[in-house]
């Protein structure tokens, strides 16, 4: 039998472990606040957490190397096991190898900053990055997670959703991230639908100013959860240059679909 506060409702048809999902709980909310180091009461008062409990998960982190501390061991940040366990994750994906490849073909092809994001409930997160050689004050590197709503990558894949699926992908509200970040879903919606029709989306300096980005989605899989985009500086963009980033993201992502079915043919063939 389960010590009592070890179980709780049901996931799935399995009953939950409140200690692993504490924890859990605990290492996101770290890493959420990146470069931001929190203190005892900080973390126990932003998870409803009794601090005894909290310090016993923290310190058993800290052993294990997923949280570390400062020299004082009052403020905790995120550790390098998770770093470890992340780029695992990124080295065993087939598919993200094969995008990487497509994207320094890109990269060389055009010279601009191209990107490879998964869709995670309402965020976008970024899995691979290939930076231009042309200055750009780049903030989406490997890891980094970014509203959806306000992204081309997860303007692509909102796009491929049906309407009952959507709402799960959406916060409760569209806050904005710069001036142009678009806050009304009705206009969302709208945006989507365009998105759906034309093949690629356009984040229009809704998440960076002076930055415009182009993404399509990858449909290896249904609905889709992958895409690739493209970033540039308003200030070098041009309708011609336009054009022939989403022509090459276009046959990029023919070519990664083609490769990424020829791979799952061979695992079936085994």
């Amino acid at each position: 039998m389960a010590a009592p506060g070890e179980t709780g409702e049901q996931v799935g048809g399995v009953r939950e472990v409140k200690s692993a999902a504490r924890t859990l709980e605990l290492l996101e909310l770290l890493a959420a606040r990146r470069n931001k180091p929190a203190r005892l009461r900080e973390l126990s008062e932003a998870l409803g957490m009794p601090r005894s409990s909290c310090y016993a998960v923290l310190r058993t982190l800290t052993k294990y190397g997923w949280v570390r501390t400062d020299a004082s061991g009052t403020l905790y940040g995120i550790g390098i096991r998770a770093l470890l366990a992340g780029t695992t994750y990124l080295d065993t994906d087939p598919y993200v190898r094969i995008a990487k490849a497509a994207l320094d073909r890109l990269g060389e092809q055009l010279d601009e900053t191209f990107h490879l994001g998964r869709l995670s409930g309402v965020d976008v997160v970024y899995l691979v990055t290939r930076e231009s050689g042309q200055y750009l004050r780049a903030h989406s590197r490997v890891g980094r997670r970014l509203p959806a709503y306000s992204t081309a990558l997860g303007k692509a894949l909102l796009a491929e959703l049906d309407g009952p699926d959507l709402p799960e992908h959406l916060p409760a509200e569209l806050a904005p991230l710069t001036e142009h970040t678009i806050t009304d879903r009705v206009t969302l919606v709208a945006d989507l639908a365009k998105a759906r029709d034309q093949g690629h989306a356009v984040d229009r300096e809704e998440n960076t100013t002076g930055v415009q980005c182009f993404a399509v989605p990858l449909r290896y899989a249904e609905p889709s959860a992958d895409a690739i985009s493209c970033s540039v500086p308003l200030a070098r963009l041009t309708p011609a240059r336009e054009n022939d980033i989403v022509t090459a993201l276009k046959r990029a992502r023919d070519q990664i679909e083609q490769e990424a079915m020829a791979l799952e043919l061979g695992q079936l063939d085994h």
